[in-house]
């Protein structure tokens, strides 16, 4: 059986996880490869009720703490429930997001500190963190503007400029914290972004 990998996309609101991810994962099926295509919060159906309460724009009260510790929960369900059986079973799961966005998003956005998230997904996940994590570096007020356009924003996009600026400088620590991070240029053609991307990723598979 062939090993399996768990390899993540991380980056601001913006930097185009989602239209990467759709087409990496199809470039490594047509190779022959077993690809698992998920996302956080969500992916199985309990982190994707989760997501749904986390993400409503109805739920502006929600306290910081509850959201970083919802995000956490999440997190824990998806991992035992699809990623790690996925791995085991020798497939490679592509994910978009995982423990950065929490990072980023309450550490810093919401100013709860970049420690004490770090502690509670440290908890959540235990030793099941991604073989390899790939940063799509996107220019701060591109992302934003890609946002704007959005038909629908949830209750994240729907967050002050202040928010997503201590956002992005939290993906800045993020990146000065944990070298092993491949950063990947998302201004480019999304031709080229998909490039870069699957060759970080078949490199890894043939190290």
């Amino acid at each position: 059986m062939n090993k399996g990998y768990f390899i993540v996309l991380e980056g601001p609101d913006g930097s185009g996880k989602s239209s990467v991810s759709d087409i990496v994962c199809e470039k490594l099926t047509e190779k022959g490869y077993e690809v698992v295509h998920t996302r956080e919060p969500g992916g199985i159906e309990i982190a994707e009720e989760i997501r749904n309460i986390i993400l409503d724009p109805k739920n502006t009260s929600m306290d910081a703490k509850t959201e970083a510790l919802l995000y956490a929960a999440s997190r824990r369900q998806h991992l035992v429930e699809k990623v790690v059986p996925a791995k085991s079973q020798g497939k490679i799961v592509i994910c978009e997001r995982f423990v950065y966005s929490s990072l980023a998003y309450q550490g810093y956005g919401r100013g709860l500190g970049f420690d004490e998230i770090l502690k509670i997904n440290d908890f959540a996940i235990g030793s099941d963190y991604p073989d390899m994590t790939i940063y799509l570096d996107i220019n701060e007020e591109v992302g934003l503007k890609r946002i704007e356009s959005r038909t629908f924003k949830d209750r994240l996009d729907k967050e002050s400029l202040s928010f997503h600026h201590l956002v992005n400088e939290g993906y800045r620590e993020v990146l000065r914290r944990f070298k092993d991070t491949k950063v990947v240029d998302a201004s480019k053609s999304i031709d080229c972004v998909v490039d870069d991307v699957l060759a970080l990723i078949i490199d890894l598979i043939n190290d």
